[in-house]
């Protein structure tokens, strides 16, 4: 597969979307120039340069590491139009206006190079339209694209194409999506709001209409329309107060102004409340008050008959709650709608039947299958499903004939019939593919190159994953493969949290792999990778006298790690998500790591009261001295100290590389649903080039006694500043005393053995002091660290 060499990228417009997106492209290697105004008065570049400072400090944080910034170079309309012919790809980016789209295009159009992409990042503005002010030569290469905000972490992109744009543009622009920046592409029709947004805002504007008719709180409704029903905890107002209610009411008004002739045009209002707020200057989160604002510590929610902020009493009826969480999906919308006492339940069922009744009969003109609705409101507003995707799951006739009877009782928002099509199929996504209403027919899933990478895609409901063969399995592992060479092992616990039998699981992996296979890839089906080693059994074993287990059950953990590093076949993990504790100690012991960009990786042991007793430590003790090249170990050795002490926890895979965590060789790949690809290959090419595993190191020079001292000293003034405990400090201490290598002299020789029996003997000290056990006890029942 040949992808479009993206050589350099331009971003026209350094506000709030345009400089995120410069960043991600950043993230991604790519250099970037970013455009925007001359500053009045300063330096020419003092719009970018400032909106440069703010990435830096926003949150979630738009940079995989503040180095990347050293890719973005600032520009402006004045002086460096010409330096617009470097760019094979340029996002204009500037405030959602025509007029100011437009006077950019006048001012650019002739410096474009004549194989360059042109693309507007517009969430709803009409691209047809904004292609007339073009010239000839720009038509083609011209389209819509709609990053969602934040753009590094959003998956949704949709492409929209104008009436005059190459089909080679638009495939080549997927292609970059996909795979260089890691994002989930749609291809929408060009009107007003493209798909996710006409869609997701349209069930934002039902739900703030069924809130009101049945009289519910917001803060009731947000618990009734958030994980309860397979939607990001924010539901419904707290997205509102983050995106901006003044956003979120320009989407509004783009819907307003340009679907005149939509059955629920009526509805595509700004409640009186939210403009109020608005023109009070109270847009959500970004200027501290909205639908709720914090006052102290505690959260305020508006009550609008009283015009001010109130305490929040939600309150979800538990009935309601026990069908949700407990009712076949076929009995959940039949139990709701025939609750007719209960204002909850109507709300739930009124918020469910006018999404699907909309997106029924918008999808032939917005979308070109249904595949492209549910997957747009899937990756763009974080539901759990798709709308037909729950329609299908709760009985599509039975639902079908539910909505007509209430059309015909003129309860819903709008009294349009189903279109016909909805009698003529059973199920919207079968296993051929997903209907298309325009076409009258099911569309299968593009086969474009760039979508072989991704072994196992985000799947619809009708489709099922072929997880290969088994090659062995027990409580806590699968092994398998595809067919090839390759064995891949899959954790089956919780979480895939690292139980005894994964431990088990990995060495038979291995010893599978090692026998009959080219490698073996630790793989999991979904995220996370995994949060760590099962604490519950160990602290039960202290608190039971049994000591002697837990230790053995350490040596077990440490043995499994140097067994990935020992293998006589190459062993990679493939990462995604969170990697913690013993799963970025694994990572340090495989042969190589394949990491999606978004994974989080860190030895956070300290934060329950432990230390890193997997091998990590001791990895980070003789990559130092390795990597010191005879200098001073310590430098490197209170670089990894203060992370490891701190239970620091990388933001991406390239801060874990810059850590030294992941081996700056590590493959970092965007789109996560690719890595289980790249991995495959990185087994191949070790075992092509005759793959040895590496000699157990009996010389590793360590920092000894002054280097422990040293770290003490830090440890000395930080616990006399109150910003650690004294139990902060015990545990720091014997992080300290392993990475050091004991208290020996300074560039002693030791063994890996060595500095695993030190991280066992200080595992098992910490484990069995009762601040330890209440960090434990705590974090298994909350989650959350406790500090004591």
């Amino acid at each position: 597969m040949k992808t479009k060499n993206i050589r350099k990228v331009a971003v026209l417009g350094a506000g709030v979307m345009g400089a995120q997106i410069a960043a991600h492209c950043a993230n991604a290697g790519i250099p970037v120039i970013l455009y925007d105004l001359a500053a009045p008065k300063g330096p020419k570049n003092g719009i970018v340069m400032q909106a440069l400072k703010i990435l830096s400090k926003l949150k979630p944080a738009p940079l995989a590491e503040a180095s990347v910034t050293a890719l973005i170079e600032a520009a402006n309309y004045e002086e460096d139009l010409a330096k617009l012919q470097q760019a094979d790809l340029i996002i204009e980016a500037v405030a959602e206006r025509m007029d100011i789209k437009k006077a950019v295009y006048d001012n650019v159009e002739n410096h474009i190079h004549k194989d360059a992409i042109f693309a507007t990042n517009t969430s709803g503005l009409s691209i047809n339209e904004l292609a007339t002010v073009l010239p000839d030569s720009l038509q083609d290469k011209f389209c819509g694209v709609h990053f969602f905000n934040p753009p590094r972490y959003m998956h949704l992109v949709e492409i929209i194409p104008s009436k005059q744009t190459k089909k080679q543009v638009l495939d080549d622009l997927e292609s970059i999506l996909t795979m260089v920046l890691g994002k989930g592409v749609v291809k929408a029709k060009d009107t007003p709001n493209f798909i996710a947004n006409r869609i997701g805002v349209f069930a934002i504007l039902s739900t703030m209409h069924h809130g009101a008719q049945f009289k519910l709180p917001f803060e009731t409704i947000d618990a009734l329309t958030g994980v309860l029903i397979g939607r990001p905890k924010s539901a419904t107002f707290r997205t509102a107060d983050v995106v901006g209610l003044d956003t979120l009411a320009h989407t509004v008004n783009t819907m307003k102004n340009g679907l005149p002739n939509d059955p629920w045009h009526a509805h595509f209002t700004v409640p009186e409340w939210m403009q109020q707020l608005i023109d009070n200057g109270a847009m959500g989160q970004k200027s501290g008050r909205g639908v709720y604002m914090k006052k102290g510590r505690d959260i305020l929610v508006l009550d609008v008959e009283a015009k001010d902020y109130r305490p929040m009493h939600a309150e979800v009826d538990p009935k309601i709650a026990e069908i949700l969480k407990k009712a076949a999906p076929e009995d959940r919308f039949p139990q709701l709608r025939a609750m007719t006492d209960s204002p909850q339940a109507q709300f739930l069922w009124s918020i469910f039947r006018d999404l699907f009744h909309y997106c029924a009969t918008q999808l032939e003109h917005i979308a070109n299958n249904a595949r492209d609705i549910d997957f747009a409101i899937r990756w763009g507003f974080g539901y759990h499903m798709g709308p037909f995707e729950t329609w299908q799951a709760s009985g599509w006739s039975n639902i079908a004939s539910m909505i007509r009877e209430d059309i015909a009782n003129k309860k819903t928002m709008a009294d349009t019939p189903l279109p016909d099509w909805v009698d003529s199929i059973k199920q919207i996504h079968q296993a051929t593919g997903s209907y298309s209403a325009a076409d009258a027919s099911f569309q299968a899933r593009s086969e474009a190159p760039v979508y072989q990478r991704q072994l196992f895609p985000d799947r619809l409901i009708s489709e099922q994953a072929d997880y290969g063969e088994t090659l062995f399995e027990n409580d806590g592992l699968r092994l398998w493969h595809q067919g090839d060479d390759i064995a891949i092992a899959s954790f089956k616990t919780k979480k895939h949290i690292i139980s005894e039998d994964v431990l088990a699981g990995i060495r038979e992996s291995v010893r599978i792999a090692e026998k009959d296979h080219k490698g073996l890839i630790i793989w999991q089906t979904s995220e996370p990778f995994t949060l760590g080693a099962n604490l519950q059994p160990a602290a039960e074993a202290i608190m039971a006298g049994k000591a002697d287990m837990v230790e053995k059950n350490v040596d077990t953990f440490q043995q499994t790690s140097q067994c990935l590093r020992f293998s006589q076949v190459p062993t990679v993990l493939a990462v995604r998500g969170m990697a913690l504790g013993g799963g970025c100690e694994f990572s340090m012991h495989a042969s190589a790591v394949v990491a999606a960009f978004e994974s989080y990786i860190g030895l956070v042991e300290a934060g329950v009261g432990l230390l890193p007793a997997g091998g990590g430590l001791k990895e980070i003790a003789r990559r130092t001295a390795r990597e010191s090249f005879g200098q001073d170990l310590y430098p490197m050795l209170e670089h990894y100290f203060k992370k490891v002490a701190m239970a620091a926890v990388a933001g991406s895979a390239a801060e874990a590389k810059s850590w030294g965590l992941l081996k700056a060789n590590t493959e970092v790949v965007f789109n996560a649903h690719e890595i289980l690809h790249v991995a495959k290959q990185q087994v191949n090419y070790l075992h092509n080039k005759g793959y040895r595993p590496p000699a157990e190191e009996q010389q590793i020079r360590v920092g000894g006694a002054p280097a422990i001292a040293t770290m003490e000293m830090l440890l000395a003034n930080m616990l006399e500043g109150h910003m650690i405990s004294e139990h902060d400090y015990a545990i720091a201490k014997r992080i300290a005393i392993v990475l050091a290598g004991g208290p020996v002299d300074a560039d002693s020789l030791v063994t890996e053995q060595y500095l695993l029996d030190l991280e066992r003997k200080y595992f098992m000290e910490l484990i069995q002091m009762p601040k330890t056990l209440q960090r434990i006890e705590h974090t298994l029942k909350t989650g959350k660290p406790l500090r004591n």
